[in-house]
């Protein structure tokens, strides 16, 4: 491929907490300019330390050819999930506002590698492909950011981003830890937050199951009732 072609990368960061939003990012690079972010060791977020992703989130941000990031909040998920929208659906409308994005501003990848989140990648890449307003070659695969640069890159942006919006939550409204479901600093802060308020936070994804087993945990009624019996 030359060295001027444009590749792209897409990935995503907080598909898993139930607390807080989920970031996807599309970012797209010169191919001559990859073997320099390699060097710089951009690889998927999830090996680096935080203070090694802050820095490599200005390098990347200096290198990319465009890269957008896409904000859900738990609320968005939260009405996309009760109109039945499931969470692959989310992300697939996701990634492609992203890409979309960049192709109306003018940067048109080549070809897009972006990491699945669908048991079938080849299904995942063509529902995104489908969505898209240019003529654009997407491959989707499991484990894409550790495996192709560009979507490390994007995996670092999102992942970034969305620490720094985690970091905002705590700093309104208190330590709720990883936010993670198995994270007990988590469960104890929605407990609390229960307790306390008499419902769960806004940023908290209603549909997720560990909402039920908290409620049933406390005792309390089932989301959408206003007694046990």
């Amino acid at each position: 491929m030359p060295v001027d072609a444009i590749v792209g990368g897409a990935d995503e960061a907080g598909r898993g907490p139930v607390l807080g939003p989920m970031v996807v990012c599309a970012a797209c690079f010169r191919e001559g300019d990859v073997p320099g972010l390699q060097e710089q060791g951009v690889t998927d977020s999830k090996r680096l330390s935080p203070k090694r992703r802050e820095e490599l989130c200005d390098v990347i941000a200096r290198v990319a050819c465009g890269f957008e990031l896409v904000v859900l909040s738990a609320v968005e998920i939260n009405e996309g999930m009760a109109a039945g929208t499931n969470l692959n659906d989310i992300e697939v409308a996701a990634f492609a506002r992203a890409i979309n994005a960049m192709i109306r501003r003018g940067t048109i990848p080549h070809t897009m590698w972006v990491d699945s989140a669908d048991v079938k990648p080849n299904r995942f890449g063509e529902r995104i492909r489908r969505l898209l307003c240019a003529r654009v070659a997407v491959n989707a695969s499991h484990n894409a950011d550790a495996t192709y640069t560009a979507v490390g890159a994007a995996s670092i942006l999102a992942k970034v981003t969305r620490d720094r919006l985690v970091r905002d939550l705590a700093a309104q409204h208190g330590d709720f830890g990883s936010g993670y479901p198995s994270d007990p600093k988590t469960r104890a802060f929605l407990k609390a937050y229960y307790h306390d308020h008499g419902g769960f936070p806004p940023f908290a994804r209603a549909e997720w199951k560990t909402l039920d087993a908290l409620r049933k945990e406390m005792g309390a009624p089932p989301a959408g009732q206003t007694r046990l019996f």
